[in-house]
């Protein structure tokens, strides 16, 4: 059986011989190198044509977004893993557009990085179960949002609008035809069919929930 070679890539040099260690006792794969340094990593992996690389993303001065990039463009077989300590969803779909295949951090256990070096090593995709969970938690919140934002009547949604626009409640009274009095008590409705306290948190919504 053909053995997955890897490079290693870490500023910190305890991460990578940790990660050597893990990997060079399983017979599926040959640590064929490691680096300290963006610019390490692109010469080795220029060298090296390695199946995985492994890439920590917060290196200094040029990171794991940048290396990426690179090592894509001169080894373009080497398939990305990005290990962060950032457990941030915005991280990973940066890292993947950037040419990488995978995304995990530094919280994973080994079963998942070893996990992630199979998928990815057959053309998959991986994401971390870390992120998978608080994409999961944001979707929840955008749909709970959504039902909210569904109990308000039309006039309510035209006022949510003209607030979103930053009209004043004399503003919306003037576009909309209404009183001043009817502006206010719309405005108190609002805010308690979406549980909110206040006009600030009322405009964090609107916005958080693309409205």
């Amino acid at each position: 059986m053909r053995r997955i070679t890897i490079l290693l890539v870490d500023d910190h040099k305890l991460i990578r011989e940790s990660w050597a260690y893990i990997l060079k006792n399983d017979t599926r794969f040959n640590v064929v190198g490691e680096a300290g340094s963006a610019e390490e990593a692109v010469t080795i992996a220029k060298e090296k044509r390695p199946g995985i690389v492994l890439m920590d993303i917060n290196m200094q001065p040029v990171d794991g977004f940048e290396a990426t990039k690179r090592i894509h463009h001169y080894s373009p077989d080497s398939k990305v893993i990005g290990v962060s300590m950032y457990s941030i969803p915005a991280y990973a779909k940066r890292l993947l557009q950037s040419g990488a295949m995978g995304y995990v951090t530094k919280n994973s256990s080994k079963e998942e990085m070893i996990d992630a070096i199979m998928e990815v090593s057959d053309g998959h995709t991986y994401v971390c179960s870390e992120i998978k969970n608080i994409l999961a938690e944001q979707q929840l919140e955008d749909k709970q949002g959504q039902r909210e934002i569904s109990n308000l009547t039309q006039r309510e949604m035209d006022i949510v609008m003209l607030i979103k626009e930053g009209n004043s409640s004399r503003e919306i009274a003037e576009k909309l035809n209404i009183t001043y009095k009817t502006v206010e008590v719309h405005r108190y409705n609002i805010l308690k069919k979406l549980n909110l306290k206040n006009t600030a948190s009322l405009v964090n919504f609107i916005n958080s929930n693309s409205v």
